[in-house]
């Protein structure tokens, strides 16, 4: 009962921060995205929200010309430094670590993480394209105007592949999904425009609007398609 417990205040948490996250980056007043916790507790807990929403507990300081409170930068940094990925880690949570890493070091000249070599692609190569939009999914935090990485390319490869997932997984009203890749759809090249990607993504956060996470990734893309702020 007890874990039961810690993992819905982990995902009201997490929930919350996403909220904080999309005030910000629909300019309103939310000069503290990243919460600090009152308490040992509520920190530890404040600090796995954080590590859960990964580079996206930072977004808008890395998307909008207002630079962040330096109070949430060190909360972001408590969260790098205690969450590191074990040697067994999945794939997903070694890039989504590294993600964590470089937004660090665009607004913490000070943060020194040591080697900053990106992990590796080779479970994604030649990934079919139901697999390959998942994990995209998973990873959406990295799709990030301006940011190229080894996971960006291989996707630019494979527009259409991420396409045909975002259309599946707005069919099976998988809301979380389908705003992950079309996130990453507003910054890959060769979209089909059958696609319908730009009313795609409303419906996706009419129907799933619920779910902060949801519209975290759908005002996330409208950001990267605009280039201002949404």
């Amino acid at each position: 009962m007890e874990q039961s417990g810690t993992s819905t205040r982990l995902q009201a948490a997490v929930q919350g921060l996403a909220s904080g996250v999309v005030s910000a980056l629909r300019g309103g007043d939310h000069p503290h995205v990243v919460p600090a916790g009152d308490g040992a507790e509520a920190g530890d807990l404040a600090l796995a929200a954080v590590r859960v929403l990964g580079a996206d507990a930072l977004l808008p300081g890395l998307v909008r010309p207002t630079p962040p409170d330096p109070a949430e930068v060190a909360v972001f940094r408590k969260a790098v430094e205690a969450y590191p990925p074990r040697p067994d880690a999945a794939p997903t949570v070694r890039w989504s670590h590294w993600g964590m890493t470089r937004a660090l070091r665009r607004l913490d000249p000070s943060f020194l993480p040591g080697p900053s070599a990106e992990p590796d692609t080779g479970w994604l190569e030649g990934a079919g394209w139901q697999y390959l939009t998942h994990q995209l999914a998973v990873l959406a935090p990295l799709a990030v105007p301006g940011e190229e990485c080894a996971v960006s390319a291989l996707a630019a490869r494979r527009p259409v592949d991420v396409a045909r997932g975002f259309v599946r997984a707005v069919r099976r009203r998988d809301w979380r999904q389908a705003a992950g890749a079309g996130r990453w759809l507003t910054l890959l090249p060769g979209v089909p425009d059958t696609v319908g990607l730009e009313a795609g993504l409303d419906f996706v956060e009419l129907m799933g609007g619920q779910d902060p996470l949801v519209v975290l990734q759908v005002q996330a893309a409208r950001a990267a398609r605009t280039g201002a702020p949404v």
